[in-house]
């Protein structure tokens, strides 16, 4: 088979990397989309396989502009993989504020139907068009203090169940992605910052932290990439609408 057409947003750090990682690994052709101009430029150097365009999902103008890059490099598109998101502040409802509430739907929910808009007629050309949204496990759960984020997240499954039901019969698979807590720099910076005020010890922090899962450890990034591979793969062709946590069995969000 000739090698997948992969687009990825927010593909140049994280989850995202490791997805645009995994997929270039299986011989795709992968373009990212981007806000960070300096994450882009060092995630795409060296590799003919990866190429990337910077863009804000939120801004219906630069997702044009994605498309336009992602026809010209690509030619066409098999899988997209809706991975841009932000978390928003750690408020309560009653104090949230409003401009901020705005900003995290205008990524996590605008932005995943803007992107998926505009492919949706390149993947009805490809024979095997798949659809990944990253959901969370804020959207499994409910989430106190998070509301914008756990509102979005929730709110993505329906998305892409709706997307299944819609594309099916266009042979296109939509499939939520719900990672819990995840290995690198962004959990370690959420531990030393509870270790902060709750005078605990780092090592505490995360000790509470993985009391709350089944499995103790946060969870590889290279797993929840290695799962998408297998969701847009071709033992996946028959999977569509479902949800798929990838969590260690956490019993809530936190």
């Amino acid at each position: 088979m000739t090698p997948q057409r992969v687009l990825v947003t927010a593909g140049a750090n994280g989850i995202g990397l490791a997805i645009a990682r995994a997929f270039a690994a299986d011989g795709a052709r992968v373009h990212i989309g981007d806000v960070d101009p300096t994450a882009l430029e060092q995630a795409t150097a060296g590799s003919g396989a990866v190429t990337g365009s910077v863009c804000d999902v939120s801004d219906p103008a630069a997702v044009e502009g994605l498309f336009d890059d992602v026809r010209g490099t690509l030619g066409g598109l098999d899988v997209l993989v809706n991975n841009a998101g932000i978390a928003g502040p750690t408020q309560p409802v009653a104090d949230y504020d409003r401009q901020a509430w705005n900003a995290v739907l205008g990524v996590n929910l605008t932005g995943t139907f803007l992107v998926t808009q505009q492919a949706i007629p390149l993947l009805k050309e490809s024979q095997r068009g798949s659809i990944i949204v990253m959901s969370s496990i804020a959207g499994r759960f409910g989430y106190p203090n998070r509301v914008a984020y756990s509102t979005t997240k929730w709110g993505l499954v329906g998305f892409a169940k709706t997307l299944s039901l819609e594309l099916g019969p266009h042979g296109i698979t939509a499939n939520t992605i719900h990672p819990g807590a995840v290995q690198g720099p962004r959990i370690e910076q959420v531990m030393a910052g509870r270790a902060a005020v709750s005078g605990r010890s780092v090592e505490e922090e995360t000790q509470l932290a993985l009391a709350n899962q089944a499995v103790d450890r946060f969870v590889d990034p290279a797993d929840i990439a290695a799962l998408a591979l297998f969701l847009a793969g071709p033992h996946g062709r028959s999977i569509s609408g479902q949800s798929f946590p990838i969590d260690g069995d956490s019993k809530a969000a936190q």
